[in-house]
């Protein structure tokens, strides 16, 4: 099939018998998602970079406890939130032993692909081969032009989210592991023979890296280079419908992209919620709420000429909660669903939001 016609196929589960169809619709992966967020104020209870750091690794050791498949983590610069991913995944898969350990995503702009595959080989063999790295072109940032500051710069004929990319490409490259420097004809310590690649190499790691998408373009760019789709809560605008919907799209058009370049595994696609049962006052207090709006997408300019969905955020009782989330095309098309969890709250707290969905709401939609 063509990939402009992608978008308009039926979804990935209609051709099959429905017992087949049914499995395929309900079971996922659930993972949480953590932007890292803190603040001085006596309402938060992640106050400084280190509560946000060390209550990261105990809420993934606790949402391994509870059965949850993913902790995956937002890197943002310039911000009182997470950004240098890799000390943390590190330490996040030395206290824990089968949960994936990931990033949604990390900011390719920012980043010296060299570096980067050395940081990540050494946390994916600390985790046992468990990381998940999304990475992305990255979203609109605290500062102007951030990764200057960090010593990057477009290539002539270059913007910046085409530099993302191109780092993107290198990385990928380099986690192949294959050889490519010159080695001392003298050196300090013995050399392999040929030519020599970077280390720690993780073999395996080059299949467990996604691309952040908000487009179907880039969608179908993921597809092609071989890398897991991730799509968020934000899309932009391409036809005015709902997010889920045109997450949909997305999602077929990256699958059909992926079938005509002939890769041989299966891809991943994940999508991300703000997903809240409603079990108690409590969680009525700080989501309860009919007149804010949340029940819908809202529409939002990222700079002067794109226009961008943001979608809703599902928060009812576990009854109501399960007939809204049948209805999201997106989830349904998915493998993985992301729960965008408010780390502020307190790791208790977070702990019994992940713990509502698998105990509420997942058995019920067949995710567990």
């Amino acid at each position: 099939m063509p990939i402009e016609l992608a978008a308009r196929a039926k979804p990935v589960w209609s051709n099959h018998s429905p017992a087949v169809a049914h499995q395929i619709l309900q079971m996922k992966k659930i993972g949480f998602l953590s932007f890292g967020h803190w603040t001085p104020s006596p309402q938060s209870q992640a106050r400084s970079a280190s509560d946000v750091l060390l209550q990261s690794i105990d809420l993934a050791v606790e949402a391994e406890r509870l059965g949850m498949d993913g902790a995956y983590f937002r890197v943002h610069h310039f911000a009182q939130q997470l950004s240098s991913p890799f000390p943390l995944l590190a330490a996040v898969g030395a206290k824990t032993k089968r949960i994936e350990i990931g990033t949604a995503v990390i900011d390719m702009r920012y980043e010296n692909p060299h570096y980067m595959a050395e940081d990540a080989g050494a946390a994916d063999l600390i985790a046992g081969s468990r990381l998940q790295l999304g990475i992305s072109r990255g979203s609109p940032e605290q500062v102007i032009d951030g990764w200057r500051y960090f010593g990057y710069r477009p290539a002539p004929g270059e913007d910046d989210a085409g530099m993302g990319r191109r780092h993107a490409e290198e990385f990928l490259t380099l986690l192949r592991g294959n050889g490519f420097a010159q080695p001392n004809p003298r050196p300090m310590f013995a050399n392999p023979p040929g030519l020599l690649r970077l280390e720690p190499f993780s073999a395996g790691l080059r299949d467990r890296i996604w691309w952040g998408s908000s487009s179907n373009a880039t969608a179908v760019w993921t597809a092609k280079l071989g890398m897991n789709l991730q799509s968020s809560t934000l899309k932009l605008d391409e036809s005015g419908e709902p997010l889920h919907i045109q997450q949909a799209a997305q999602i077929r058009a990256f699958r059909a992209a992926w079938a005509e370049a002939g890769h041989s595994r299966t891809p991943r696609v994940s999508v991300s919620r703000s997903i809240f049962a409603l079990v108690n006052d409590l969680d009525r207090g700080y989501f309860g709420h009919d007149d804010d709006g949340d029940g819908d997408d809202h529409i939002g300019l990222l700079d002067a000429n794109t226009r961008a969905v943001f979608g809703r955020s599902y928060a009812a009782e576990p009854d109501v909660l399960i007939e809204q989330l049948r209805k999201d095309e997106a989830i349904a098309e998915a493998d993985t669903v992301l729960l965008t969890i408010p780390n502020q709250l307190s790791v208790a707290y977070n702990v019994h939001v992940m713990e509502a969905i698998l105990q509420h709401v997942a058995p019920a939609l067949g995710w567990r």
